[in-house]
């Protein structure tokens, strides 16, 4: 135990008799876990505000589809579609969820210069939304930037913000949407733009016009059928048992029709997330192996230069895993200090970037950066990974002190006190 005591109490010594060195290793620590820390709590935010935006604005909690559908429903086609939608909704509501009849369907936009700065088309996804059940699902209402939301059977549509700058659209232009009806025969529906919805989602910006339902089944000859039901979930639920609930009490009446949590329709977004992630960590992982270059150049230098010292305290009796324990304290000391001071810079850039932001929306504009999130980007706190870093900072520096330790007790004890 006094060995032990005598150990460490050399090797705090030697911290403090090579303050410059000690400064400058501790500080590569510090740099490359406050970066770490910062882009992982930078990361994780972008990722959770995503899943929040997708799940509040474009997918909803849960999906109702006709089986047959499932497989492409992607492709916007109005076949396998949902009879009497009103029944399942009832089903739904009697659980206690919220939940909202949809047509989406695809549509060619055309415009005419004059009122628009150029004549031109594009292709867009619209939906026929029963105006006051959907908004209880997604609140779409509540983002509505310029003009309003359409009256029931009004033939007018709110479209994105992304999509008005694309277009030069303003509030009372009139639109011309081409498509196809159930039966497949084109038709074409002459609206006004009401209102301008600007949401926390860009994807739901860009590209998504909203017309009422009752235009669209009477256009579209949906005689009633729809060819989704959304539904809303409190976020602290568990969705994928409550949609197992709400599909086993579905399937007692209607067996053709399954329910979908947001977890499997947004399974293409969720996987570029985990690649993303993946791809993010092996760059912070390189972050730490360039502070770890830093940190055994630096332990090499104070290890060689001390030669003569490692000879006499081993002429004197030292054991070498005795050295090798007092080096290795040494530079885990060198590691406190900098995971502590990596520790405190990487909370105050935490801190910025999670309740203040860094807006990119002049950078980006309507560029797709594959994240639900528009402009301004925001960080969350991570505790996990705060302690798994400070703690690999010790271990990083005591690490690498570990090989030039080993080598410098190969040298016979004579030759250590020839050395110059």
């Amino acid at each position: 135990m006094k060995r032990f005591g005598f150990i460490l109490s050399y090797s705090w010594k030697n911290l403090s008799r090579h303050r410059k060195r000690t400064l400058i290793t501790a500080s590569a620590i510090a740099s490359g876990l406050a970066l770490y820390l910062f882009m992982d709590a930078w990361l994780l935010g972008a990722e959770m505000d995503s899943q929040r935006n997708l799940r509040r604005y474009e997918t909803s909690s849960a999906r109702v589809y006709h089986q047959d559908n499932w497989e492409v429903w992607e492709r916007l086609r109005l076949s396998n579609l949902i009879e009497n939608p009103a029944q399942v909704v009832d089903t739904i509501e009697n659980l206690g969820y919220t939940a909202a009849p949809r047509v989406s369907f695809q549509a060619d936009v055309i415009v005419y210069e004059n009122p628009y700065p150029t004549d031109g088309s594009m292709t867009i996804r619209a939906y026929g939304i029963d105006v006051a059940a959907d908004n209880r699902v997604f609140s779409l209402a509540n983002f509505v930037d310029e003009g309003r939301y359409p009256e029931a059977g009004e033939y007018g549509a709110v479209i994105g913000a992304g999509l008005a700058r694309t277009l030069g659209a303003e509030v009372g232009f009139p639109l011309t949407l081409v498509t196809r009806t159930r039966e497949g025969y084109y038709q074409t529906l002459d609206l006004v733009i009401t209102g301008i919805v600007n949401t926390p989602n860009p994807i739901v910006n860009r590209a998504n016009i909203y017309i009422p339902l009752e235009v669209i089944d009477q256009e579209l000859q949906m005689a009633g059928a729809v060819t989704e039901i959304i539904i809303g979930i409190s976020e602290t639920e568990n969705t994928q048992k409550a949609a197992q609930r709400i599909q086993a009490a579905i399937s007692q009446n209607r067996p053709e029709l399954q329910t979908y949590p947001w977890e499997e329709i947004a399974a293409d977004f969720l996987a570029l997330a985990a690649t993303k992630s993946g791809g993010s960590s092996i760059m912070l992982f390189l972050v730490f192996i360039i502070a770890a270059v830093g940190i055994s150049n630096t332990m090499l230098m104070a290890i060689f230069e001390r030669v003569r010292e490692l000879g006499t305290l081993r002429a004197l009796g030292m054991r070498n895993r005795d050295i090798r324990l007092m080096f290795l304290l040494e530079a885990g000391g060198i590691g406190f200090i900098g995971s502590v001071v990596g520790l405190v810079f990487g909370s105050i850039l935490i801190a910025f970037v999670t309740y203040i932001g860094v807006d990119f929306t002049a950078l980006l504009g309507d560029m797709d950066i594959g994240y639900r999130i528009n402009g301004i980007m925001y960080g969350t706190w991570h505790p996990q990974a705060m302690v798994t870093a400070f703690f690999v900072g010790i271990f990083m520096a005591a690490l690498v002190a570990y090989l030039p330790t080993r080598r410098a007790l190969k040298m016979g004890i004579t030759d250590c006190l020839r050395d110059e």
